[in-house]
Order: structure tokens, then C-alpha cells, then sequence
């Protein structure tokens, strides 16, 4: 009986189940084979802090400096258990909902899992290599953004290449947000692996918070030997997984009908195939990639369906990024020569995907793309982006953001493809000669961003040339450029007066005594989204301007300024109806009783005193903490905030 037993399980293991990796299921063979019991080892738990962090794919703070970067996760807490709005803490760039609702955002994709939630990523390494029995990660601030925690079979420290790089998912839930700002311990209960890991993953979703989450250490415990349960459980066989027959692409189903022999005989497909072809589409249009991948295989008819390229003239591959490869390219290149929008953000890294294979994707299936999100693709070189100028002659949206590995020449390519109506450069290493060359030959540009780029020299050139060759400019994003001064902002809102979107945050050469942001108001009466963050000298008279200039005001931020009072901020909010968001953290003179909290479209006029305000430090902090936070941000020259 067992000899039968052994025969079952190993015909049923031949392929992989949903349920197990293939290498649990060969470890339950063994285990069915020999009749044995495991026996559970004994070994010494090890706890260790993140050594280095190795990529992440935004944050708030400076390339130049530590205060909110990701880099602030590495090593031992700075805060924990203190709770609050700490500089030395993690914090990613976006929380909420509004980011999405801005004229630059890009429409979602079709065909997402509804179980993808991720927004932002941070990859750590550890010491030693381990077999996790508890993550631990240390939340200071307004905790809940955490959705997935993986870990990964590559030593990022070993000096060998990386090869057959395995992901596997520790714990994964949906976007929460938890009653309380305060700190907390987050620990999951975990699944257990079968390699040893000393890189781990945090994928997060801020869009449930009320502001921005604040991490301050990852703790990984694991043992150094390979954990056996006592009895190995095996994982469930889907019946259906059993067969590696060719009859998978047969007609298979549907009712019977009456043969000329008097047998009965299948139709194939019953009355599926009497349905128009759009009507099938549009219904197969509703899947995910696998399980449009898994239907290829079910018959003949639903193999032609799901492999019309017109079912992938919008592909997401984002969410399987652990999984893409060259392979995977190469298996769905002949699918999509009619693709518009192509989304390979976090893929190919780690040697995953190549050269190669990506640039026979690109000259396969890039002659109709419009569309390209390359997101934190690390891959990415100069020959890369000279396929992408080649191949892609149509191409109007561009993404690149945080590609911080790209080395500067490889943007001089960017020039090439001159109906780009949109292009995001966030934290890369563009430099100022490769980005004229961009605004010169690119003039249908509709949305820019240029936040984080430490290496453009002048922004002030910078200004002019979108001035003079960009009139048609809707959003522009130069949040932390270092030396925009006044003379290059009146330059710009002369010559961009479509402009709905502007961020400034950040920009500290910028002086309200130039008169520069009154000139901003007057000069932009579409205006939608105003960062002025971290700006000291903004004074009542830049509010009263807006306000009068400026109606149609969605979102504004001023955190950090002592210049506006709760009278100027009055009259905005009656001129401005549609406000989502109004940041005034850190705003001495506006009364802690009558801040607005923005999130959710804000009371229309007449109900401004049940307002309250997007606060963030002081008024969260026990009463000692808050004064001391707030009389450091009066006396420093910056302000001790993002």
C-alpha cells in the first residue's frame, strides 16, 4: 500500500502544485517515500538588524542627506518606542489618495490583480543568511502601510553573479489604517521557506493613511539550520494539475448532439462559440494575465481568444515582477504586436531580465506603444533607452523614475522621441546638457518631473528652456532642485501659463521677497496644486494672492512657514471651494484649534470653522515633545520637517 501510495504522490508531484514550491513538493515525496517522520532540529534563533539598505523606490527626503531617506532603516531604532514625526526616520514620498485624483497621474492599467496592492518597495540586507521565524518591523508613525513582506534565495553580498533567484511571499494583506499615529511592533505570523534568506522586502500602501508613514527598523529572526515540521504537511493536488497530455488544446465540453450513425457526438464547445467574437473579448478582457494564460490552454476556441493581440493593448507585468524574465517576454511577444501601454516597473532585476530579451520585446511589439513605465528598473542601460528612442516612434509617456543606476549619457536618447507628452525623471542622474537637449526636440511635453535630479547644475536654464519651447506645459515637478531662484520661476510661470500643477517644495533659494510667488499667482489661474513646502519666507500676502489669482486651488502645502496667519489662510478657504488638501504643519501663527485636516473634499464656503488641518509633529506629540519640536523649527535656519 505504501509502494501505491508513493507511485500516486509521485505522479501527482510531476507538476508543480498551486499550493507548494517545487521544492516543498519534492521534500513531501521524500518524505512519503521513505515513510519517515522529520525530526525537528534544535537550533539557536538569531536576531539581526538590517545592515544596508539596497533599493527602494521612493523617499522624502534628500539624496544628499538622511533626514526622511530610506537609508534611515538600516541599523539599530533611532525612535522607537517614542512616537511621532522624527527626521531620522524612514518615509516613503506619497500617503493618500489625492496623488492619484492630479492631472499628471496616469490612468490604472487593466487587468491588475485585485490582490496587487503595492505602492512603494524597500529592499535590505541582512548579515547572515537565516531561515526567518519572525520579521519584525518597528512603525513610529501612522503604521499600517505594510502589505507584503517577502524574502529572497540571493546573498546580495556574495561576489558570485546572482543565478535562479527565488522570491517567496512571507505574509501579504490588504491596505489598513490603524486608529492610533502611535508606534508599533509589527510582527506578521510568517510562512516558513525551505532556503535561507538575508534579503528582505517590504512592499507598502499608503492610500489609507492620513499622512505619511514612518518606519524605523527591521528586524529579522531565523536560524541558521533548516526547520522541519514534525509531520510534513502535503499541499493540496488540484486534480486538474494531473494531466501533460497534448489534449489540453482540445475541444473539450458543451451538450451533446445526434451524429448520422445514431451515436452522440460533442460539439466542442457548445453554444460558447455561437457568441460574437467582440462578446467573447470583451468578456475574456475582465481576466488577469495567468488566469488569461491558463484559459489559452483549456480548448482550441479559448486558445485563439486569449491569444488575439487585441486582448494586450494595455499589459501590466508590474505585479509579477518576481517572477518576469526573458522567457516571459519572449513567451508573450507574439501577442502583442498591437500593444499601447506597457508597464515593466520593479522587473528584470537581479540579471532577470537582459539586453537581450528586452530589446527583442521592444522591436517586436514597440512600433504602437505609447505608453512605457519603467519604474526602478534597474536593467536599464544606454543600449536600452537607444532601443526604446529606435523602436518606439510613437511613444508619448515615458517613465523612469528613481532608474538611479542609469549613467547620464544613456538620457541624451530621450531627444529622439519628440511626441512625449509626458516623462518622469524622479531621482535619476539626468544632467543639465541632456535635459536641454530633451526640452529642445520634445516641445509637445505636457507633464514633468524632475524631483530629486541632484545633477542638473542651473535650474534657471532649465526654466527658460520650457518657457521658451514647452508653452503647452500642464504639470511640472521640481521638488528638492537646489537653485531655482526667482529669476528663472518668473521666466517660467510667464511662459507656462497652462500650467495646473507645480511643486516647489523644497526649493530653498526661493525668496517671498522677490515678489516671485505673488508673480506665480497672477501669472497661473488654472492652478490646481501648489508645494510650497518647507519655504520660511511665505507670508500672508503670497496667501491672499493665491486666493484672489487662483480658484480653482486643489491642493496646496506650506508646511513650515511662521509668516501666515489663521487671517490670510481665512480668505483662501473661502475663495478656493474645491480644496482636497491644505498641509500647514508647522505653521506657527495659525491657531493649533482651527487647522484644517484636508483629506476628503474640504466644507464648502460658510463652513470653515468645522475645519481641521493636515498636522503633522506638534500636534501629535505628548504637550512636552510638541513645544520643543516647535520652538526647534522657529530657531533652526531649516525646518526640522520633511
Amino acid at each position: 500500500m505504501l509502494t501505491l501510495l508513493s507511485m500516486f504522490y509521485y505522479i501527482c508531484l510531476r507538476r508543480r502544485s498551486r499550493s507548494g514550491t517545487r521544492g516543498e513538493a519534492l521534500t513531501s515525496r521524500r518524505a512519503v517515500e521513505s515513510g519517515q517522520r522529520a525530526v525537528l532540529p534544535v537550533s539557536v534563533e538569531v536576531e539581526q538588524y538590517a545592515k544596508e539598505v539596497l533599493d527602494f523606490s521612493s523617499h522624502y527626503g534628500s539624496e544628499n542627506s538622511m533626514s526622511y531617506t530610506m537609508w534611515n532603516l538600516a541599523g539599530v531604532p533611532n525612535v522607537y518606542p517614542s512616537s511621532g514625526d522624527f527626521t531620522q526616520t524612514a518615509v516613503f514620498r506619497a500617503y493618500g489618495t489625492w496623488w492619484e485624483q492630479c492631472a499628471s497621474a496616469p490612468p490604472p492599467f487593466r487587468r491588475t490583480p485585485k490582490g496587487f496592492y503595492s505602492q512603494d518597495y524597500i529592499e535590505l540586507g541582512f548579515e547572515e543568511p537565516v531561515y526567518p521565524t519572525a520579521v519584525e518591523v518597528l512603525e513610529t508613525y501612522y503604521p499600517g502601510a505594510i502589505v507584503q513582506i517577502l524574502a529572497c534565495s540571493h546573498n546580495p553580498f556574495s561576489q558570485n553573479p546572482p543565478t535562479d533567484v527565488r522570491w517567496e511571499v512571507l505574509w501579504s494583506g490588504e491596505p489598513s489604517k490603524v486608529l492610533t499615529p502611535q508606534a508599533r511592533q509589527f510582527s506578521p505570523n510568517i510562512k516558513h521557506i525551505n532556503f535561507p534568506t538575508n534579503l528582505l522586502r517590504l512592499e507598502v500602501n499608503s492610500s489609507l493613511l492620513d499622512y505619511y508613514t514612518e518606519l524605523d527598523a527591521v528586524i529579522l529572526r531565523g536560524v541558521k539550520e533548516r526547520p522541519m515540521l514534525a509531520l510534513y504537511k502535503m499541499p493540496v493536488i488540484d486534480i486538474n494539475d494531473l494531466s501533460d497530455s497534448e489534449e489540453e488544446l482540445s475541444d473539450v465540453g458543451g451538450p451533446f448532439r445526434q451524429g448520422g450513425d445514431g451515436k452522440h457526438q460533442r460539439t466542442g464547445n457548445g453554444y460558447f462559440d455561437k457568441l460574437p467574437y467582440e462578446l467573447i473579448q470583451l468578456i475574456l478582457s475582465h481576466l488577469t494575465l495567468p488566469d488569461l494564460s491558463r484559459l489559452a490552454q483549456s480548448c482550441k476556441l479559448l486558445h485563439q481568444h486569449c491569444c488575439d493581440p487585441l486582448q494586450y493593448t494595455q499589459l501590466s507585468l508590474q505585479p509579477y515582477w518576481s517572477r518576469l524574465s526573458d522567457a516571459s517576454l519572449g513567451h508573450l511577444q507574439s501577442r502583442c504586436t498591437l500593444l499601447q501601454r506597457l508597464n515593466l516597473s520593479w522587473t528584470g532585476n537581479r540579471g532577470a531580465l537582459t539586453l537581450t530579451g528586452f530589446s527583442s520585446f521592444m522591436k517586436a511589439c514597440g512600433l504602437s506603444l505609447v505608453c512605457l513605465e519603467l519604474s526602478c528598473c534597474h536593467f536599464l542601460n544606454e543600449a536600452c533607452l537607444e532601443v526604446i528612442s529606435q523602436t518606439c516612434p510613437r511613444l508619448q509617456e515615458l517613465n523612469l523614475s528613481s532608474c538611479d543606476r542609469l549613467h547620464p549619457q544613456a538620457f541624451a536618447h530621450i531627444s529622439k522621441l519628440t511626441c512625449l507628452r509626458r516623462l518622469v525623471l524622479y531621482r535619476t542622474k539626468i544632467e543639465q546638457t541632456a535635459i536641454l537637449s530633451i526640452l529642445t526636440f520634445c516641445i509637445e511635453l505636457r507633464h514633468l518631473n524632475l524631483g530629486s535630479c541632484v545633477r542638473i547644475e542651473d535650474y534657471d536654464v532649465v526654466a527658460s528652456m520650457l518657457a521658451a519651447r514647452c508653452r503647452s506645459l500642464c504639470s511640472l515637478d521640481l521638488w528638492r532642485c537646489r537653485n531655482l531662484t526667482d529669476r528663472g520661476l518668473a521666466e517660467l510661470v510667464s511662459g507656462c501659463r497652462m500650467l495646473e500643477e507645480l511643486d516647489l517644495g523644497w526649493c530653498p533659494t526661493l525668496q517671498s521677497s522677490t515678489g516671485c510667488f505673488q508673480h506665480l499667482a497672477r501669472n497661473l489661474p488654472r492652478l490646481r496644486k501648489l508645494f510650497l513646502t518647507a519655504n520660511r519666507t511665505i507670508c500672508d500676502s503670497d496667501i491672499e494672492e493665491l486666493a484672489a489669482c487662483c480658484p480653482s486651488l486643489q491642493h496646496i502645502d506650506i508646511l513650515g512657514t511662521r509668516l501666515v496667519s489663521g487671517a490670510s489662510l481665512k480668505k483662501l478657504l473661502q475663495s478656493c471651494p474645491k480644496l482636497i488638501l491644505l498641509d500647514v504643519s508647522f505653521c506657527s501663527q495659525i491657531d493649533m484649534r482651527v487647522r484644517p485636516r484636508a483629506h476628503g473634499p474640504l466644507p464648502q464656503r460658510g463652513h470653515q470653522e468645522e475645519l481641521h488641518s493636515v498636522t503633522s509633529g506638534s500636534s501629535h506629540f505628548p504637550q512636552s515633545r510638541g513645544s520643543k519640536r516647535m520652538e526647534a523649527s522657529r530657531h533652526c535656519p531649516k525646518v526640522n520637517k520633511r
